[in-house]
């Protein structure tokens, strides 16, 4: 009698997520190590900033990383951060996006809070959009308790004054809860969300757009790993019209009579999901939604998260900051 075939790999995210021929997952971080060598943290926000962990999802074993300027004006805004990675990889902890959050808490003045969330392909969509979910219910558990996480309570922070920041997947994850919100479902009170910030948001379709199709590949993203991402996050069997991945799919909802809060959205011009947050933005302006859209150019995926001190992330911040302030009354 033979011996079983040895598993082999099906699928390979650079090494950080490998998926084998019998279901078995591995994952590790050790091919990261040359990317973050290559764009090592400038912790120049670390000595103004403040940071710890937390957990806010128990059964889950979830935990979300919290940041506050040290010395800080009374009454700050908070920002929930979601990180990207494809819905496949990534974590707060990763050293690209804890150096990002030191910047929006030093920069913004603001109490930003990064959590986890599960990943796919162990967990697929929408597990993650109900992690992030969870991570706005902690915060509003924090408004409400009478003994809060001493960073969110006494009046530290103004609850009032929320914003949803979501970079890559994560700024999919801010559209799905922005049209939850629009659509009422789930209590905040006294939790106000104020405004999103999809900083190009990973959509998906089956039909390949002009910058897919044509563009050149990116350092860090091309159609391949694309494809792969969506095939291990969504529902087993759909493709990538499927809602959670085109907000304008066959099967995706009517968000014309959505109440959707202010959306600023930004991209690269040298992205290949350029073109997909183009239409995006100029879908919901037609509708009459409150959306504005900033294009850099020749600025490739992720420029604002791994190069967080650059010229060009300082412009970022501005957006963010203008943003904040014109909806924050």
């Amino acid at each position: 009698m033979g011996s079983l075939p040895h598993p082999h790999i099906v699928e390979d995210c650079q090494g950080i997520l490998q998926l084998y021929s019998d279901g078995s997952i591995s994952r590790s971080n050790i091919n990261l190590r040359s990317f973050f060598n290559n764009n090592p943290p400038k912790d120049v926000a670390a000595s103004s900033v403040l940071f710890k962990d937390c957990l806010y999802h128990k059964p889950h074993h979830l935990r979300l990383r919290l940041y506050k300027p040290k010395n800080p004006p009374s009454s700050l805004p908070v920002l929930l951060f979601l990180h990207g990675g494809g819905f496949c990889v990534g974590s707060c902890t990763w050293p690209n996006f804890h150096n990002f959050c030191l910047r929006l808490s030093s920069a913004l003045r603001a109490v930003v809070v990064s959590p986890d969330y599960r990943l796919a392909p162990e967990h697929r969509l929408p597990a993650a959009i109900d992690d992030a979910l969870a991570a706005l219910d902690w915060v509003r558990t924090q408004a409400t308790s009478e003994n809060p996480e001493p960073w969110l309570g006494g009046g530290a922070v103004d609850f009032g004054r929320v914003f949803v920041v979501g970079d890559s997947s994560g700024g999919n994850i801010a559209h799905h809860l922005a049209v939850r919100f629009g659509l009422g479902f789930g209590d905040l009170e006294p939790v106000r969300v104020r405004g999103f910030v999809l900083m190009a948001p990973f959509f998906g379709g089956c039909a390949r757009t002009k910058s897919e199709a044509e563009g050149p590949p990116e350092p860090l993203l091309n159609l391949e790993i694309l494809d792969r991402f969506w095939r291990l996050s969504i529902p087993v069997g759909e493709t990538a019209d499927h809602p959670f991945a085109n907000p304008f799919g066959p099967r995706s909802p009517n968000l014309e009579p959505v109440m959707l809060d202010p959306i600023l959205a930004i991209v690269g011009g040298s992205e290949v999901l350029k073109d997909r947050v183009e239409d995006y933005a100029r879908k919901l302006k037609e509708m009459g939604k409150k959306i504005e859209y900033v294009e850099f150019e020749g600025q490739h995926h992720g420029f604002f998260i791994n190069e967080p001190y650059s010229d060009v992330a300082n412009r970022v911040l501005q957006l963010l900051k203008n943003f904040m302030d014109m909806n924050s009354n």
